[in-house]
């Protein structure tokens, strides 16, 4: 049991050392844009960043139609408590897309 531990955590050593905190501006933008954008808007926003199947976009409206009914100040209280910017730093690696798209 023990050296199948000590392989495990060689393993995930050698192969996560490039493993971050960096959230990718996609997704931070992706996660405003939920709680803070009219739902044509947000639609839109996750088929050019996302390109889902139409399921995905459904079931994803059901839950902002849920999301939406928090108050703004709540809202606010949920974003600063996800660690939220206003302005997602940019970062070359992330997706293109993001330079037609900002929320301030």
């Amino acid at each position: 049991m023990r050296l199948s531990l000590s392989v495990l955590l060689v393993t995930l050593a050698l192969y996560c050392y490039e493993a971050n905190a960096i959230t990718c501006p996609a997704f931070v933008l992706e996660l405003k844009s939920f709680l803070f954008l009219e739902p044509a808007s947000y639609k839109t926003l996750i088929k050019i960043l996302c390109d889902p199947p139409q399921e995905v976009i459904q079931a994803k409206m059901e839950v902002k139609a849920c999301t939406d009914q928090i108050s703004s100040n709540k809202k606010l209280l949920i974003a600063s408590t996800l660690s939220l910017t206003l302005v997602p730093p940019p970062f070359p690696y992330c997706s293109e897309k993001l330079e037609s798209f900002t929320l301030g």
